[in-house]
């Protein structure tokens, strides 16, 4: 049988030869597709802040379905905007990206040299999480309520303070909004991170924090802190028994905290698409979903488009907020 049809045996061979070779081929170029080596991945607030522990999870989880690491580059100071410019002014490549949160929409109206654009040097990814923001108090403060806490402070003008991780974050603004709302007169105390703003209200040095629920959960449970209210429409599943600024008596309370994967403009689109593609399908993974409930983090996973329209919108937002606020330029 062999030898009768040894000419169609070999030119059969000569095929899967041929297959096998091109199969072998590099791509046009000798490119492999992307990622080919790891990915920085910049966090503008210290290690152990909520940005840091949703970035480094969700770093980890892309890096499982991309088949290359991801490794976090932690830059904090300026309210986050050292990093954010540092992210900005890295090569378009596909080998930087960005984790920032709603802070990033502050800069433009409270900064007049943030040392970035976010609309013009950064690109969207995806619209990656919404989290909640929780008032804190050290035990020592003798109030048990936001009503109370108010109160005191109009009792005390001047004399009660609180820590922010800087100028422009949430936290910072959250604190200017109740201010306003409620006319009374309390110190802000700036810090490289709500991390080490959380510290120095433990060992007394600041009176009050606001801060993701996310970071905050273990303390409050530990009971180094008292939450007083949560800045949200509606209650948190993780802090149940802690009402919102509004329950509280405070009418327009509230100060949600986003994150979002951005990337320094020109960044290639199929790159961009490619990264947003497996974001989302991260945030949609049961297992994420799991540990991000744990911390009390709400996934919200959304498109370029979406982030880009959410970082427009709030740019506007927080422009007049911090208007309202009559908050000078730095």
């Amino acid at each position: 049988m062999h030898i009768r049809f040894a000419g169609f045996t070999a030119t059969l061979c000569s095929v899967l030869v041929c297959a096998t070779a091109l199969a072998q081929t590099p791509a046009p170029g000798g490119a492999k597709p992307y990622p080919v080596k790891p990915i920085r991945l910049v966090v503008p607030f210290p290690a152990g802040a909520s940005s840091d522990i949703v970035g480094r999870m969700l770093g980890q989880k892309i890096a499982e379905q991309l088949g290359e690491q991801i490794i976090a580059d932690n830059r904090a100071g300026a309210g986050g905007n050292l990093g954010i410019a540092v992210a900005a002014k890295s090569p378009p490549d596909g080998y930087t990206i960005l984790i920032a949160t709603a802070s990033i929409a502050v800069s433009p109206s409270l900064y007049a040299n943030p040392g970035y654009d976010a609309l013009k040097d950064l690109v969207p990814i995806a619209r990656l999480t919404n989290i909640p923001n929780v008032l804190l108090v050290h035990p020592s403060v003798p109030a048990k309520t936001l009503r109370q806490f108010i109160d005191l402070a109009r009792s005390r003008p001047g004399k009660l303070n609180f820590g922010s991780g800087g100028a422009g974050t949430t936290n910072h603004l959250a604190n200017e909004l109740l201010k306003h709302l409620e006319k009374i007169d309390i110190v802000h105390v700036p810090y490289k991170g709500v991390t080490q703003a959380m510290t120095a209200m433990m060992g007394g040095e600041v009176d009050e924090v606001v801060m993701p629920v996310s970071t905050a959960i273990p303390q409050i449970r530990a009971g180094k802190v008292r939450a007083l209210a949560v800045l949200t429409e509606q209650r948190v599943s993780a802090l149940p028994g802690v009402p919102t600024g509004i329950e509280a008596g405070v009418a327009g309370f509230t100060m949600p905290l986003w994150y979002g994967m951005f990337a320094p403009v020109g960044t290639p689109r199929p790159i961009v698409a490619r990264l947003s593609t497996e974001l989302v399908k991260a945030l949609e993974s049961a297992d994420i979903r799991e540990r991000l409930a744990s911390l009390g983090v709400d996934p919200w996973p959304g498109t370029a488009e979406q982030l880009g329209e959410l970082l427009r919108a709030d740019i506007n937002r927080y422009g007049t907020i911090v208007k309202m606020a009559n908050l000078p330029k730095q």
